[in-house]
């Protein structure tokens, strides 16, 4: 297979694999507002890792019992940061706004790179390129009218789009701490092996969770259309994707990477047109294609 083929192949995997997130967020967890959220973030994790543990789990258990206790720690971070507070957190954003502004929230997601960026620079000591500063206040500004427009915020309006934007950036910054943290030991174990560690501190942090607020008599009352549910995100837009993404990423740059990425805005915007029949006002989407330029400027200034 010639190099141009495998690169276009990757673009299409990272293409679909974004484009699924983006379903999901709008159509698929929304679904299960009835639910729990704790109780939501351990079902989505714990169906794969069962999954997981079924198809490859022992030879991963092998490979996870030779990790050195500070690789195992940065593990741990992953899941408590990207795995819990993350998924709890954007969630619990989708759940509350009831179906209403859900393009708002999972757009705010793309501020990520942002606080991975700035993570990076007070963790791990990484040089912060030219320009970031300013378009990063570009890109936060942005996010603020995709919010609120140019009104002043109202964080208990009828809606709740405030509380659940706020939700949403406290998961484009777990979700960036757990980049950071990835960045310390992927070099050190294979993406699958990461993946599975990740899904398995993700399912115990969210069992102790579920099981210290007494959540759990949730699986008697979740229905089958919700099971249906938590099946098809586990196998798609769960791990599904995620290894789309990967599997796409060997064969593509990172610069080619982030434009593919573009797909999960741009299906969120499409999806939640067709489904649930809302559309961003002029305003906001002046302010998403700002906010996606300043965050395609921060991703390929940093490369």
């Amino acid at each position: 297979m010639s190099k141009i083929k495998k690169e276009y192949i990757g673009a299409g995997l990272v293409s679909l694999a974004a484009t699924m997130w983006g379903f999901d967020g709008i159509v698929l967890t929304p679904r299960l507002y009835q639910l729990n959220v704790a109780y939501v973030v351990f079902v989505l994790h714990l169906l794969p890792f069962l999954g997981m543990s079924l198809l490859f789990g022992k030879s991963e258990i092998k490979k996870i019992a030779k990790l050195s206790k500070a690789d195992l720690g940065y593990y741990f971070l992953i899941a408590l940061f990207g795995g819990s507070i993350g998924t709890l957190a954007i969630v619990k954003a989708l759940f509350i706004v009831n179906f209403n502004h859900l393009t708002v929230v999972t757009l705010l997601q793309k501020l990520q790179p942002v606080f991975a960026i700035i993570l990076a620079r007070i963790i791990l000591g990484e040089r912060i390129k030219k320009n970031f500063i300013f378009w990063a206040i570009v890109a936060l500004i942005s996010g603020y009218i995709l919010t609120f427009e140019f009104h002043w915020p109202q964080l208990h309006d009828s809606e709740h789009i405030g509380i659940a934007c706020l939700y949403a950036i406290l998961a484009a910054f777990s979700f960036g701490s757990s980049t950071v943290f990835g960045k310390r030991i992927l070099n050190n174990s294979s993406f699958l092996t990461a993946m599975y560690t990740r899904y398995m501190f993700t399912s115990i942090i969210m069992f102790f969770i579920v099981l210290f607020t007494g959540n759990f008599h949730w699986f008697g009352q979740t229905t089958s259309f919700q099971w249906m549910i938590f099946v098809i995100i586990g196998l798609t837009t769960g791990s599904g994707a995620v290894l789309l993404y990967y599997k796409g990423l060997k064969s593509i740059k990172a610069n080619v990477a982030t434009i593919c990425e573009l797909c999960f805005p741009v299906s969120s915007i499409l999806f939640d047109y067709i489904f649930n029949g809302h559309l961003l006002t002029p305003i906001q989407s002046g302010a998403v294609i700002i906010l996606l330029f300043s965050i395609y400027r921060i991703t390929k200034n940093q490369k």
